[in-house]
């Protein structure tokens, strides 16, 4: 890298000066000490490699490091080496408002991207102290047959994946989403992606124009208002309620093009969509031509209840795209999901996906492939289950104290969070900054609205917390939460 940075510092010094060769280089050199791109006590290169790296005579380099040597820019030592001197001068700072000036300006749509609605204030983690748990996968016989499939010589596995992921990937898609989701469709509408944000992002730059309306759950999801906004579309908030999204009279005069919805576990309140309000959801769509996005991110995690089919399993007219993830039964690391199309978008979806994301990974969609097909995935859901469930209801029994008039529970059916629904003016942001300081991380409730005033809680991940920090949490967090109910029922 230093040969590098003094090739281009020669090659401006050539065009703008008559000095000879061994001076441009002592120039050269000395502004690469001057300037800290080489610190006190780093090594050279050494003569021979110098001059080989940048093309001159070893005359020349062994000239301009003897001459830099005498200035007291370098030391040699003996049977060592040529390094930067301790006694180094440096050259004066550079004025800050100099440095700020050149610091490049972010678009508008970048600032708004960069500025709200962020993973580190939104992602739903562990409510308690610790680290993710994946005690319930098995890694040992993942890196088997990643390392199976590394070995065999597939020369297309190793390039681009322009049919929409790996075909026994997207087989073993369909055939769950079959039977688990009452989902009708062919392997071949089946399109393999680096996970739901990706996802989001392809059907909003195929189906939607820069400006177009988009229908969106309030409050929402983050990472889809992200990928949306990042889009270009307009997002128009329609309030959720105890049976999803609620779309009236009100929203009309926005008709949408495409509606983002999360009806089997409403991110974050945990509200499934009725069977009334899908129908409702559904006949909205083709009313207005629009495309609704199902996302069932958590589907697969049902502990109460009976299955509730999916929006996709009643769509008799192809508007909906249905898509999942891989990462919440196995590592969120593994960044595969899945996104199915209507018959008659699949060659688009194939080529734009293709296009714009160049697709590969392709070993490990292999690897995915006959994890599923060996039955491991079906196991490894098994486990999880049980140890979420477990946590699930430990959380439900510590904050049982808690709950009562002013403070009721929604979306514990289903998924790796739930919700503590709170009075609609209680300040659920202080609630969270309070809790914080006991070493407890949740999520407040109004931080994800896009419109609305009145949604209050607390949103609370269990997925990744361990049932002992569960049960020693739970307590305290119930405890906190009477607290502030306390407080805001001496001040109403």
């Amino acid at each position: 890298m230093l040969s590098e940075f003094l090739l281009s510092e020669l090659s401006r010094l050539r065009a703008a000066s008559e000095l000879p060769l061994h001076r441009q280089l002592y120039e050269a050199l000395r502004r690469v000490m001057l300037e800290g791109y080489l610190q006190a006590g780093e090594r050279l290169d050494s003569s021979r490699d110098l001059a080989r790296g940048l093309g001159l005579s070893r005359n020349t380099v062994i000239t301009a490091l003897n001459q830099l040597t005498v200035e007291g820019y370098l030391v040699s030592r003996v049977g060592s080496g040529t390094y930067v001197s301790d006694n180094c001068p440096k050259a004066a700072p550079k004025p800050r408002a100099r440095l700020a000036a050149q610091r490049p300006h972010l678009s508008r749509r970048g600032e708004t991207l960069t500025s709200c609605y962020t993973a580190d204030q939104l992602e739903v983690q562990p409510f308690t102290a610790g680290i993710p748990d994946f005690s319930a996968f098995p890694v040992a016989l993942w890196q088997r047959l990643q390392n199976k499939h590394w070995r065999m010589s597939y020369p297309e596995m190793l390039d681009y994946s322009g049919a929409g992921g790996h075909a026994p990937l997207r087989r073993a898609v369909a055939d769950y989403l079959r039977v688990f989701r009452s989902v009708q469709l062919d392997a071949d509408q089946v399109i393999i992606t680096a996970g739901t944000q990706q996802s989001i992002a392809l059907c909003a730059q195929l189906l939607a124009d820069h400006g177009d309306t988009l229908w969106i759950e309030d409050p929402a999801y983050w990472g889809a208002i992200k990928a949306l906004t990042a889009g270009g579309l307009k997002l128009h908030p329609v309030a959720v309620d105890g049976e999803g999204m609620v779309p009236g009279a009100a929203n009309e005069a926005a008709p949408p093009r495409l509606i983002y919805v999360t009806p089997s576990h409403q991110y974050p309140t945990g509200a499934v969509m009725s069977l009334a309000r899908r129908r409702l959801l559904l006949a909205t769509a083709r009313r207005h031509g629009a495309w609704i996005l199902e996302d069932d991110y958590d589907s697969e995690f049902r502990f109460s209840g009976p299955p509730v089919s999916s929006l996709a399993g009643l769509d008799k007219d192809e508007r909906v795209l249905y898509m999942g993830t891989f990462s919440k039964v196995l590592y969120p690391g593994l960044k595969l999901g899945y996104l199915v199309v209507p018959k008659s978008l699949i060659a688009a979806f194939r080529q734009a996906h293709y296009d714009l994301n160049r697709p590969g990974q392709m070993p490990l969609q292999a690897a995915l492939s006959e994890f599923i097909e060996m039955g491991h995935f079906t196991a490894a859901l098994r486990k999880s289950r049980v140890s979420y469930a477990l946590r699930r209801q430990s959380l439900l029994e510590g904050l049982k104290p808690c709950l009562g008039e002013h403070a009721f529970i929604s979306g514990a059916e289903q998924g790796l969070h739930l919700c503590v629904r709170l009075p609609p003016t209680l300040d659920d942001q202080a609630l969270a900054r309070r809790i914080a300081e006991h070493g407890l991380l949740v999520r407040p409730l109004s931080g994800y609205c896009l419109q609305r005033r009145d949604a209050r809680g607390l949103v609370i991940g269990y997925g990744y917390a361990p049932l002992a920090g569960i049960m020693q949490g739970a307590p305290v967090l119930a405890r906190l939460i009477q607290e502030e109910i306390r407080r805001w029922k001496a001040g109403f």
